[in-house]
């Protein structure tokens, strides 16, 4: 259980010194040059495990992405002068929070900050699978098209279709919000019902259990975090409750979905497509994927604004300035020990 009272944030008293594991816009990384000791991965690479190691045990401050894994034995190797991580991102799962909290090193993130970018992607996947864009822009670039004919790549149109919505937390519902204006009809599922009010709000209808959802979408959409609890969630008997024919939209963590899964149910035509910004085996594609004629396969972009990735890395700076004057940082994740 997470506790409400939060242990006091310590203070150091000489400027932070801070590593970067990856190149952040170049006014973040000034500004933390102006305001920080700070070393940047110079090659812009993911880092070893050594590497990340060897920054934890000469820094005060890491400052990772979702590309470093931080388990609970390199916490162990950190140096004692580790205090904070503040991830670049929203999501933590990459981090093993109750391993950090146990060594007194506080975790923060930068929520909030890619709500509407992620949801503007998702959309591009909501509208682009039903109506077969891939397959459209490949035609032309292959010079095998032949013109206007009445029959030619028919899709499916959005309006009165399902939209099922798995976590309805910030990006789910600015994705709902979006789609009502294409027509869709929203149902969501969430670990705890919204309030009346705000369902109202986005005309969205909850669904108690995922199966019943899986059963009711025709274009099913992902926003829920990667974890142990949604590991594989949408999985082989889940597919085969979905409607013949449907998309399946993830923008959120490659390993929601068994792959194997997915792409039996894309090659025997159970579904007809998918849009996938994210994937099990980051930067690995299966070829499967990207062969299929209906599967829009993206390179990780939700976040990738330039406006998103600014705001982002000034809450990380943010974060690492209320840390090092001994404040609590706004932006902590709280883990198990906290």
């Amino acid at each position: 259980m997470e506790s409400s009272e939060l242990r006091p944030a310590k203070r150091i008293d000489r400027t932070p010194r801070v590593f970067v594991t990856r190149h952040l816009m170049p006014g973040v990384e000034s500004r933390m040059a102006e305001l920080f000791d700070v070393r940047l991965n110079a090659a812009n690479t993911p880092l070893t495990r050594e590497q990340l190691v060897e920054a934890m045990q000469n820094f005060d401050v890491l400052v990772p992405t979702v590309t470093d894994r931080i388990d609970a034995e390199m916490l162990g190797a950190a140096g004692d002068d580790l205090g904070l991580i503040a991830n670049f991102g929203a999501g933590t799962e990459h981090i093993d929070l109750e391993a950090a909290a146990a060594r007194d090193i506080l975790v923060t993130n930068t929520p909030g900050v890619f709500t509407d970018d992620t949801a503007d992607l998702a959309m591009a996947g909501i509208i682009g699978v039903p109506r077969r864009i891939r397959e459209g822009v490949e035609l032309i670039r292959s010079g095998q098209w032949t013109g206007w004919t009445p029959t030619a790549l028919l899709g499916t149109k959005l309006a009165g279709k399902v939209l099922g919505i798995v976590g309805m937390g910030r990006i789910g519902q600015a994705v709902a919000h979006r789609a009502r204006a294409f027509g869709l009809e929203i149902a969501y599922h969430n670990r705890k019902r919204l309030p009346e009010a705000v369902e109202r709000m986005f005309q969205a209808r909850w669904v108690e259990t995922l199966d019943e959802l899986m059963g009711e979408a025709d274009i099913l959409t992902l926003h829920c975090p990667a974890g142990p609890n949604t590991h594989h969630m949408i999985d082989a008997r889940r597919i085969g409750l979905m409607k013949d024919g449907a998309c399946l939209i993830n923008t959120a963590r490659g390993d929601l979905v068994d792959q194997e899964a997915l792409i039996a149910a894309l090659e025997s035509g159970k579904l007809a497509g998918a849009g996938l910004d994210v994937y099990p085996d980051e930067p690995n594609v299966d070829t499967r994927l990207i062969r299929h004629p209906n599967v829009m396969t993206l390179p990780h972009i939700g976040s990738a604004t330039r406006e998103g990735r600014e705001d982002s890395g000034l809450k990380v700076i943010a974060n690492i300035r209320m840390w090092a004057d001994g404040h609590r940082p706004p932006d902590q994740v709280l883990s198990g020990l906290d």
